[in-house]
């Protein structure tokens, strides 16, 4: 295990009819909000009041920005930068999912900056000197936002998608109802539920050895998600499944199971590319590059795919053959994904051959190779799209 520093400074208000207590946690930190959203669904199921309420009882003022979508553009985010600094904003709450929050982020970074954000942060990777703090009252969950050091922002004039961490970026709270997801369509509760497992896989597969504790975290969190996402999916208002995948989705992505050792980042960032010129959605994206990933990787350490298999999907470890219980996990991964309706190929969402050098180039345009695990340079990430075919 690697020595490190975890700090959370997240607030989690977890439970039934959170929601309204939001006014109660946001005066703590502002007087004046920018209210960030989406587009209707808060508002077409009763969130919006609820919310506008509570900060209306709590003598908070607020002006609003509604309108962010799936793979959140920085457009959007640099309208939201002119006027918070318009109307002095000294707070952002952000009500929604992953898009949501993240595009919240990006306007905080951009606050107290008179350039261009998105060069100066995202292409540049400068650091910033102060930001506006965020609140969350979490729609969707899926990207682990809600308590993260990461923004992933997309600029659709170039197609490209990139993220940026922060420890500033980290929310002062967040609320998290499972209530609020009762409404989600299945599509994104699917989605949901691939991105959750997707951050476990990005530090699960690791070369630090000795992380026994982190390893067992890891696990634990995939296989709560793979048995209760098909229940959810089945009823949509079953409270224990989505109240298990809402705070497997906060611990997934909040840093805890990174501790102590080297994470990888190959797969999002190949997947990136997908989202940014597709407008996939990014756990469908992630459905498809993963398997392909571990198809391609799995031989570098045949032990951890064996384990994967076996504490994961409950693999029987044929100990004079681990690369066919390695490939049966990869093999029943790519099951559970189709059960959850997601794709597995990029020819089940219209994607290509054609695609793929453009892909490559653009997930290699800042860096030569991608990746921890095993390092990948542009020629494996082709092949890895390949596979993806």
């Amino acid at each position: 295990m690697l020595n490190f520093e975890y700090d959370n400074k997240t607030k989690i208000i977890f439970g039934k009819n959170t929601e309204v207590e939001v006014g109660n946690y946001t005066k703590l930190h502002g007087k004046k909000v920018l209210l960030h959203y989406g587009r209707n669904s808060i508002k077409k199921y009763g969130l919006y009041n609820s919310v506008i309420a509570s900060l209306k009882e709590n003598n908070i003022e607020f002006v609003e920005l509604g309108g962010v979508q799936a793979n959140p553009r920085i457009a959007l985010a640099k309208e939201g930068i002119e006027l918070s600094k318009k109307e002095n904003v000294d707070f952002i709450l952000a009500v929604g999912g992953g898009s949501v929050i993240d595009s919240a982020k990006a306007i905080a970074l951009g606050h107290y900056y008179e350039g261009d954000a998105w060069e100066h942060f995202f292409i540049q990777g400068n650091q910033p000197t102060k930001v506006l703090p965020v609140g969350v009252v979490l729609t969707l969950p899926a990207a682990g936002s809600e308590s993260s050091v990461v923004t992933v922002m997309t600029k659709k004039d170039g197609e490209i998608k990139k993220g940026y961490h922060h420890d500033s970026l980290r929310p002062v709270f967040a609320i998290l109802n499972p209530e609020l997801t009762y409404t989600l369509p299945n599509y994104q509760t699917s989605c949901g539920v691939v991105d959750i497992i997707a951050h476990v896989f990005e530090r699960y597969f690791s070369n630090t050895e000795n992380v026994e504790l982190t390893d067992r975290l890891c696990e634990g969190i995939m296989t709560t998600v793979i048995k209760n996402g098909p229940i959810a999916l089945e009823n949509n208002e079953d409270y224990a499944s989505r109240a298990e995948i809402m705070w497997a989705g906060a611990l997934a992505h909040n840093g805890i199971l990174g501790t102590g050792r080297v994470e990888d980042w190959a797969s999002h960032a190949i997947e990136h590319q997908l989202s940014a010129i597709f407008d996939l959605a990014h756990g469908a994206g992630l459905a498809i590059i993963f398997p392909a990933w571990m198809k391609y990787v799995y031989r570098h350490d045949l032990p951890r795919f064996t384990m994967f298999a076996n504490k994961v999907f409950g693999v029987e470890v044929n100990e004079s053959n681990l690369e066919e219980t390695s490939l049966k996990g990869i093999e029943m991964l790519e099951e559970f994904y189709k059960s959850l309706d997601m794709p597995i190929r990029m020819s089940e969402v219209g994607i290509n051959e054609d695609s793929i050098e453009i892909m490559a180039s653009k997930t290699t345009q800042f860096t030569q190779q991608i990746g921890n695990f095993v390092k990948l340079n542009k020629q494996d990430i082709i092949n890895i799209y390949k596979l993806a075919l």
